[in-house]
């Protein structure tokens, strides 16, 4: 399949890039410092390019989305975002989506966050705090981003991971269309993989999943 992956230098988006492509897909990347990624089409752009992202989903099978701010949550929270707008998730998934139904693109993963739109009630409250005091800007958008996905009409997937880790490859994670988790933490190399899942899973479709670390599995046993 030919895969537009967005916001593809953040630690999912690489992983999601790198599952892709051992996969066999045809991958195109775009984010600031896209073209420093080996093995794939990278261009360096805005995801709020209209013009740009329009041109790259033209002819693609699917997108991925994977935008965020990868600065500190409590440089975010005090002074704002230095250089990545802090609406960056809504507006350059609503950009994408536009692209698509333009061009007649029909599937399309986003990773959003768990505890957010219909995970909600699972959320442990300490991570309720965090959203409150820390996060309360960046979840709030990431509300709206899910919330325009869900309403797009296109065959969505929305991929909910919990707080994330750079541990490394610990075998596949808990998946969930229910909103069960299990561990609170999941590595961004776990959601890559499922990232890579939900574009090839046609059951997924219009599906939240909720993603957590289970029990430790040695590497050797990944598929």
């Amino acid at each position: 399949m030919k895969v537009l992956v967005v916001g593809a230098t953040g630690g999912s988006g690489r992983a999601a890039v790198t599952e892709l492509v051992n996969r066999g897909h045809d991958v195109t990347a775009l984010s600031r410092h896209a073209s420093s990624l080996p093995g794939v089409r990278g261009i360096d752009g805005d995801a709020t390019d209209a013009a740009l992202v329009g041109r790259l989903v033209e002819g693609q099978d699917a997108v991925v989305v994977t935008l965020g701010i990868s600065e500190s949550a409590v440089r975010v929270r005090l002074r704002g975002p230095s250089r990545t707008p802090l609406d960056i998730r809504s507006r350059g998934t609503r950009t994408v989506l536009t692209a698509m139904r333009r061009h007649g693109v029909r599937r399309v993963v986003v990773q959003t966050s768990y505890g957010t739109g219909p995970t909600s009630v699972g959320l442990p409250l300490v991570n309720r705090l965090i959203f409150a005091l820390l996060l309360r800007p960046q979840i709030a958008d990431t509300e709206r981003q899910g919330a325009e996905l869900r309403a797009s009409g296109l065959d969505w997937v929305e991929v909910q991971p919990v707080t994330l880790t750079d541990e490394p490859w610990a075998g596949p994670p808990v998946t969930s269309t229910g909103g069960e988790i299990e561990e609170v933490r999941v590595s961004r190399a776990q959601v890559g993989w499922v990232l890579a899942e939900a574009v090839e899973d046609a059951t997924l479709v219009r599906q939240v999943v909720a993603v957590s670390a289970g029990a430790r599995v040695p590497a050797a046993v990944r598929g």
